[in-house]
């Protein structure tokens, strides 16, 4: 505990000091001059377009002239005294992303929001979803100070796990009822549900929707055999996390998934293994009981937030272990998480191989599918990472999530949406963010090349590209991300993420080393 409360103070004089060498502003005014608008809405791109921020609202959206053509400068707004312009000339304008599935780091972890929120801020990345952590109480901590803009972090939606803080187990209806109270009360915008009873799940949603706040749930396999997806859509949940309880309300010749008679939920690799079959246990796609469970739940406007990230490395154990970017910005205290372990949650690999790999691809298939079909049918997709478990880092890992979007089958421009307005529709903020419209906030991202024709290039590492002349270089990662109308310099939060990096190792000499060797 006094380790923690250190860290914390360190981290809070460490964002002190160095926010104003990555970020300037907010400005009475900013013009962002001559970008490429990719909105959060689904429209093509269109530019050259000068976009006019006043005071954090957007005010004003002129499109300037043609490609390839001068832009004639009597066309353009107008720099007002004190005001502060960029120059986004081939650059391209999106949205600020939303991450519906971020944990501000974690204990076990030893990753402390200062190097988290950089990590998410140089993806670009100006909201997220908080799906419970180490407490309500120090996330809206954090919250204030990013309202305020005292930290260099995204805006935080605050979801408390169900009966987070209560002094004894939520037994009674009335006790959830109690508790989703007391949890509005203390200021949190949403509950994270893993499953319950039904009565008591059925309870805490009624109590909270009646309040107005949101609900995600894990149905974690404890519970999930009495309360699947479509048990609580029609209960009130507004968005599900991850796929568990999906294909549980798929199944039509059995009621609980087909457990192995020696399984033990607390070893993470029967957890795991077992989960990388589940899918096939389910109806069959475009199947009479499939489409209806899906047909029912967009009747019922719920939003499925898949984090195919996260679950990844069952499918490529050495991939996610060799990302390029753990050399740099990973931590050592991270690092060991991640390796086989008994007692690490998420570090299932007791003895990973090709069987369970073989399996997880065909997993990933089925639910892909089920995904796309839902995203064409109308129902909301969002993008979230869940990082910090399972070789998965903060920031990197929203981009690699947009990636495998596109693996299940959707249009760049989908991505972008899903990523932008989707999440703010769900987080009932679309009045405010999620497109690049007048009388919204100003969160937004600037990237040198274009996302659209290679996602890889919001990475913080770039994409490598071969020149005409025949040499290897790096191009994109995101330039700027702004929020609230500050500018943050991208790469210079990588930069400082690098050097917290360097320290922790020279601390430790610690190497990145493969586990085993």
């Amino acid at each position: 505990m006094i380790r923690t409360v250190v860290n914390f103070l360190f981290l809070i004089s460490f964002i002190a000091l160095n926010a104003q060498a990555v970020s300037e502003g907010p400005y009475s005014q900013l013009i962002i001059r001559g970008a490429t608008l990719i909105n959060g809405n689904g429209a093509p791109p269109t530019g050259p377009v000068d976009v006019v921020i006043e005071n954090d609202i957007i005010t004003g959206i002129h499109t300037v002239g043609y490609p390839g053509v001068a832009i004639k400068p009597k066309d353009r707004p107008k720099l007002k005294e004190n005001g502060k312009e960029i120059d986004a000339s081939g650059m391209y304008l999106l949205p600020g992303f939303i991450n519906m599935h971020g944990h501000i780091g974690g204990d076990a972890q030893g990753a402390d929001p200062d190097y988290v929120f950089r990590l998410w801020m140089a993806h670009g990345i100006t909201s997220v979803r908080e799906p419970g952590g180490r407490g309500l109480e120090y996330t809206l901590d954090l919250k204030r100070k990013s309202e305020s803009n005292e930290i260099v972090a995204p805006r935080i939606f605050a979801y408390t796990i169900f009966g987070q803080g209560s002094d004894k187990p939520i037994s009674t209806t009335e006790q959830a009822r109690e508790w989703v109270r007391m949890n509005a009360k203390g200021g949190a915008d949403g509950i994270k549900f893993f499953g319950a009873d039904p009565e008591i799940m059925t309870a805490a949603l009624d109590e909270n929707n009646k309040l107005g706040l949101g609900s995600a749930c894990h149905h974690a396999q404890m519970d999930v055999a009495r309360w699947n997806v479509l048990n609580s859509a029609r209960a009130g949940l507004t968005s599900m996390e991850h796929w568990y309880g999906l294909p549980e309300a798929l199944f039509t010749d059995r009621t609980v998934q087909n457990y192995p008679l020696n399984y033990n939920y607390n070893n993470e690799q029967h957890r795991f293994e077992e989960a990388g079959k589940l899918w096939e246990q389910a109806a069959e796609p475009y199947s009479e009981h499939w489409n209806n469970v899906m047909n029912e739940l967009i009747e019922l406007d719920f939003t499925i937030d898949p984090t195919f990230n996260i679950y990844e490395a069952s499918r490529d154990l050495h991939r996610a272990r060799r990302a390029e970017w753990h050399e740099d910005y990973t931590l050592p205290s991270l690092w060991k998480f991640y390796q086989p372990s008994k007692v690490s949650h998420g570090s299932y690999w007791h003895y990973w191989g090709t069987e369970q790999e073989v399996a997880w691809k065909r997993n990933y298939d089925l639910w892909m599918t089920f995904i796309n079909e839902y995203k064409n049918r109308g129902g909301r997709v969002t993008v979230g990472s869940d990082s910090g478990f399972i070789f998965q880092l903060y920031g990197f890992a929203y981009i690699r999530e947009m990636e495998l979007l596109r693996e299940a089958g959707f249009h760049p421009l989908e991505i972008i949406r899903a990523a932008t307005l989707n999440g703010a529709e769900a987080l009932g903020v679309a009045d405010q963010l999620g497109t690049i419209s007048i009388g919204k906030k100003a969160d937004m991202v600037l990237v040198g090349e274009n996302p659209l024709e290679n996602l890889k290039v919001l990475y913080g590492t770039g994409a490598v590209k071969l020149t005409e002349d025949n040499e290897v270089v790096r191009v994109g990662g995101v330039k700027y991300t702004i929020k609230d109308g500050i500018i943050y310099d991208a790469k210079l939060l990588l930069e400082e993420v690098k050097a917290m990096v360097d320290k922790a190792k020279d601390a430790e000499n610690f190497e990145i080393k493969q586990p085993g060797s």
